[in-house]
């Protein structure tokens, strides 16, 4: 009689890519986590679709870095290099890519910055070409996660005028300037060298603002809407839930994953039975899309049981 079940299809796994060959480093903060070349995530994805996952988030590792992110739209990017990979030999997997400059850029902001300032609208012009250029590798779905105003509707005039209108936009609506994100920052490299992401990412306590986001992404185009982070947002996943009808995607993001991590390996907690409890919650709360660093062993818990 359990009115909410936890299925496989529910969860996408990120991994992070970078360049280079023979390379799969553990990520410190998120235990079981790596950094990956594209010739190790090969058995990475192998094993993924072993345990019945069909779809990834990846997320890359610069390896030139400037004020205007130009690596972030490198044909021959890390990225690039991963969708081409992973489409020639994993051609049913769904491959979403991040598309957002932080890890791009000299300073770690997520977008171009002259003065004191983001640029937006400059922005949106290189958030363009990085989406275009993992649409041209073969990404099933671009996830646009600079925050910046009109992101979605610039990149779906973009994808269109270069004929991938197949291509489907996946929002970050409403990122919010969470604490909770430090671990991410030290696997992608993107932590800000100055000042902080308040200014462009959403205030923590604010509700209808949320609401607005997602609104006016789905208004510009957007396929899916998020909400990032999850577990601490699971009000905020309800009421988007209730106002619109396209699918909602949650980020369990890395700082939550490794708070578990952390208290199970104290013995605090059982991981699993939190995990699960945690992953059912957020598909509770209207989530139809998970993306977890826990979507592997989730998988493993669902054969079981």
């Amino acid at each position: 009689m359990r009115e909410t079940v936890l299925n496989k299809d529910d969860m996408v796994y990120p991994v992070f890519v970078k360049d280079g060959t023979g390379i799969k480093e553990a990520i410190s903060s998120m235990p079981g986590q790596y950094r990956f070349s594209v010739d190790t995530l090969e058995a990475e994805c192998a094993e993924i679709v072993k345990l019945g996952l069909k779809s990834i988030l990846i997320f890359g590792l610069a390896s030139h870095k400037d004020e205007m992110a130009t690596d972030s739209y490198n044909p021959n990017g890390a990225v690039q290099n991963a969708i081409r990979m992973i489409k020639s030999k994993f051609p049913n997997m769904v491959v979403m890519t991040d598309v957002c400059v932080c890890g791009y850029t000299n300073h770690g902001h997520c977008g171009i910055v002259h003065g004191d300032y983001v640029e937006n609208d400059e922005t949106l012009e290189v958030l363009q070409q990085m989406a275009v250029s993992h649409a041209e590798a073969g990404a099933d779905i671009v996830a646009p996660s600079a925050m910046m105003d009109g992101q979605v509707g610039a990149i779906r005039e973009a994808l269109d005028a270069h004929h991938y209108e197949r291509v489907s936009i996946m929002a970050y609506s409403a990122k919010y300037y969470s604490a909770c994100y430090g671990p991410f920052r030290e696997a992608a490299d993107s932590a800000p060298q100055f000042g902080n992401r308040a200014t462009y990412q959403m205030d923590i306590g604010n509700t209808r603002e949320a609401l607005k986001e997602i609104e006016i992404d789905i208004a510009e185009g957007a396929d899916i809407v998020m909400v990032k982070p999850a577990m601490l947002y699971m009000d905020i996943i309800a009421k988007a839930k209730e106002m619109t009808l396209v699918p909602m995607a949650a980020y369990n993001v890395s700082g939550e994953y490794a708070m578990v991590k952390a208290a199970a390996a104290n013995g605090w907690i059982d991981e699993k039975r939190v995990m699960m409890e945690m992953l059912l919650s957020m598909k509770r709360a209207g989530a139809d899309l998970i993306i977890t660093y826990f979507a592997k062993d989730a998988a493993i818990e669902i054969d079981r049981n």
